[in-house]
């Protein structure tokens, strides 16, 4: 394993005269920890030379309780009496009174190393709001979970933006939240006072568990970083009739339905013979959300070999042989609000995807025709990496 640093564990040790005098509000999340799992929370509390006078959570909360989609309410937090203002309820954006007061944000958030995840938004959201206040910026970084070399995917188009993809990067970006901070900032015109407080230690192509951090859940549906390996991809189910795992111990590696047979799925998906992953068949109940309660058929994905494995073309593969297995069954989901573009093409971040397996496009020339765009998203990525391969 590798010694590595979070940008919490600089902050402390060396870098403290960035919050000297100042009054701080932090935005974390439960994997918001140091290396012996000390949340930041308490870590910036009881030190006796900072000023903590707010905190904010994203999805899932503060402390990690609520589920996805799950708004949160603001409350007070018992274990340091200071407001908790959440940014998934009401408000998604840092209100002038929520900042009134503060001299400081600091952002600590664990992303998932995909364009749908929402904390980014919360950042970006929250750097928003801090330039029009005036108020500095200060980003903890963290590890690029699954790695910070592979980009792959669609890159969303600017009229699908929404809360699971604000801006145009790929469903998989291979940065640190830190570095998209850089990114965001200045490539999509946010122009808020940055500091970045990077990692120590961290290699560009390392794994999270390449390093001798601990391993928190980001969210309550990703608790390993094999559920993170799959999820760029299997996220997408969550646009269909299918089961994306939900409710059951294997969140986004187990997929399927009521009406998948899971022998005969698993091998026409193993008869792809795709890189880096195999297909077992499974069946399950799920206790909550997609089929809650119904014995699902369907497929155990197994990354053999994490290196070649290509989450997002395997899930779009997965989606084709069900289409064709279960034409009268399979079904894309509504959208989540009335009158908007369809879940899908949110989370894929177009109409192109869902209509090119609708018109049995191959998947090989669906991730053809996003290459352009990965290339063009890696000129500008290149600007603001801060560390090496």
């Amino acid at each position: 394993m590798i010694h590595v640093q979070s940008g919490l564990e600089v902050l402390l040790e060396s870098r403290l005269d960035l919050l000297a005098g100042r009054r701080v509000g932090l935005i974390a999340s439960v994997s918001s920890v140091d290396r012996d799992l000390v949340s930041a929370v308490e870590r910036l509390h009881r030190h006796p030379e900072v000023r903590l006078a707010a905190l904010f959570g994203p999805e899932h909360g503060l402390r990690g309780e609520a589920q996805a989609g799950e708004h949160v309410g603001s409350t007070t937090d018992a274990l340091t009496g200071l407001p908790v203002y959440s940014l998934y309820g009401a408000m998604q954006k840092p209100t002038p009174e929520m900042l009134a007061g503060l001299d400081v944000l600091v952002i600590d958030l664990q992303d998932g190393g995909v364009r749908f995840y929402t904390f980014l938004y919360t950042m970006a959201y929250a750097m928003q709001a801090a330039a029009e206040s005036g108020l500095p910026v200060i980003v903890l970084d963290r590890p690029a979970p699954i790695n910070g070399v592979t980009v792959e995917g669609p890159v969303l188009e600017p009229a699908y933006a929404s809360f699971v993809g604000l801006y145009p990067i790929p469903l998989r970006y291979g940065m640190t939240v830190g570095e998209l901070a850089g990114l965001f900032n200045h490539a999509f015109n946010i122009n808020c006072d940055l500091t970045v407080v990077p990692l120590v230690g961290w290699r560009r192509e390392l794994w999270f568990d390449q390093t001798d951090l601990p391993f928190v859940p980001p969210s309550p549906n990703l608790p390993t970083l094999a559920a993170l390996t799959v999820y760029p991809g299997t996220c997408l189910v969550e646009g269909t009739n299918l089961s994306e795992g939900r409710g059951t111990t294997m969140p986004f590696q187990y997929i399927g339905a009521p009406w998948v047979a899971a022998e005969d799925l698993a091998a026409a998906l193993n008869g792809l013979e795709l890189p880096g992953v195999r297909f077992r068949p499974v069946y399950f109940t799920p206790t909550f959300s997609k089929h809650q309660g119904e014995q699902c058929g369907g497929v155990h994905l197994y990354v053999m070999d994490r290196a070649v494995f290509r989450p997002v073309e395997t899930a779009l593969h997965l989606l084709a042989t069900v289409k064709r297995l279960y034409p009268e069954d399979f079904a894309w989901l509504d959208p989540w609000t009335p009158g908007g573009h369809r879940s899908i093409d949110l989370l894929s971040g177009s109409s192109a995807i869902r209509e090119g397996l609708d018109a049995g496009t191959p998947v090989d020339d669906l991730a053809a025709a996003w290459q352009d765009g990965l290339q063009a998203f890696e000129r500008v990525r290149a600007e603001y990496l801060l560390y090496p391969a």
